[in-house]
């Protein structure tokens, strides 16, 4: 179950530099390549020949060539070119909205005549000289509403991710749910502690004494389909905590963005943005490291949980306090989802009487 009208991210911009990528969106095989601007296009990944993947083909000054037979295909889906053939008259496949922004590229899989690409986040940290930006990709195989659960609710930071980010005031600070439309925020306030690892090892980097004891805060915010932007921090206590002079607090945004590939896997892009030392690329490596050890961690986890899911299909999940912010999103895109296949549902019976409309009457007495 997932949203199909929404921008999802889809690749990072090096993914498609000079060969096409081959990707499963939504239930969508799209392939993705950059046009003779060098503009993302996103087309469905069929050959309206023999039906190869396009995604073996390869890509030259902008045209996409079809590794099989060398059908040369336009950016709109339609058919251009083919040695010794004559191929305009083939009938175009699919065509996707895609948009490189915020150092990414993202697709539509849905109606295109619903795309707009004012719809996209507005990740203001993505172009201020202040913030900087690392991070990667992880492929899961685990529905994508089990991973917002994930990062909505950080009380497994405790158990999951103990020798990093995970400390016992996690579990005895209550976190907070708010509600507005279809976003949720849970947010979390530790005050007067001591950093965990990963924290202790920013606050070096940011020139902080880290022996100094801290006021910590998680704020997770999600908004569909299925992004979540986590504020995270440490500021020396009694400084003001999240809202602290620079000077006393290492403060980033992590930043997830969770594809769905099919039902019970996902295209996991994480990362983080800070405004510390932006200028520092040796610590900016150091921090992806870390992040890609804490997420890798996750992994494990999510991976078995779907598997027994699968595995224990009546079984009814239960629900707490600290499920609250999951539990809205799931909300939200059940609600989007059942719209989507209601309208999906009325245009095709309109379409299908606009049809029983025109067909010729059958003459009487034949």
């Amino acid at each position: 179950m997932h949203i199909k009208n929404a921008w999802y991210v889809a690749a990072s911009p090096d993914e498609i530099d000079g060969q096409p990528l081959g990707r499963m969106i939504c239930g969508e095989r799209i392939v993705f390549y950059r046009g003779p601007q060098g503009q993302p296009v996103a087309l469905e990944d069929w050959c309206p020949h023999r039906g190869a993947p396009l995604s073996l083909g390869r890509v030259c000054e902008g045209r996409l060539s079809c590794g099989y037979h060398g059908l040369e295909m336009g950016c709109d889906g339609r058919t251009v070119a083919m040695p010794g053939q004559r191929v305009r008259g083939f009938p175009a496949i699919r065509a996707f909205p895609a948009v490189e922004r915020h150092g990414f590229i993202w697709v539509w899989p849905g109606d295109a005549s619903q795309a707009d690409a004012a719809l996209i986040p507005d990740l203001a940290w993505a172009s201020d000289p202040e913030w900087c930006f690392g991070g990667g990709l992880y492929h899961v195989a685990c529905d994508h509403r089990l991973m917002i659960d994930n990062l909505m609710d950080l009380t497994h930071e405790t158990y999951v991710h103990q020798g990093s980010i995970g400390q016992p005031e996690i579990d005895e600070t209550p976190c907070k749910t708010s509600v507005d439309g279809d976003t949720a925020t849970t947010s979390r306030f530790m005050d007067g502690i001591q950093a965990p690892p990963f924290w202790r090892m920013a606050m070096r980097a940011h020139g902080l004494d880290d022996s100094q004891p801290v006021d910590r805060w998680q704020v997770c915010h999600y908004s569909p389909p299925s992004h979540v932007m986590i504020e995270v921090g440490v500021a020396l206590a009694g400084r003001g905590g999240r809202n602290a002079p620079r000077d006393q607090r290492a403060s980033a945004i992590v930043v997830d963005f969770i594809t769905p590939e099919t039902d019970t896997s996902i295209w996991y892009f994480w990362g983080m943005a800070r405004n510390f030392r932006p200028e520092d690329e040796a610590l900016t490596a150091q921090i992806r490291e870390g992040q890609r050890k804490i997420f890798g961690e996750d992994l494990q986890m999510l991976e078995r949980q779907q598997a027994n899911l699968l595995r224990w299909p009546d079984r009814d999940l239960l629900r707490l306090n600290i499920d609250a912010g999951g539990v809205h999103a799931r909300k939200v895109i059940a609600r989007r989802v059942a719209e989507e296949q209601a309208a999906a549902a009325a245009a095709a019976a309109a379409g299908a009487s606009a049809a029983d409309a025109t067909r010729s009457p059958t003459p009487s007495g034949a």
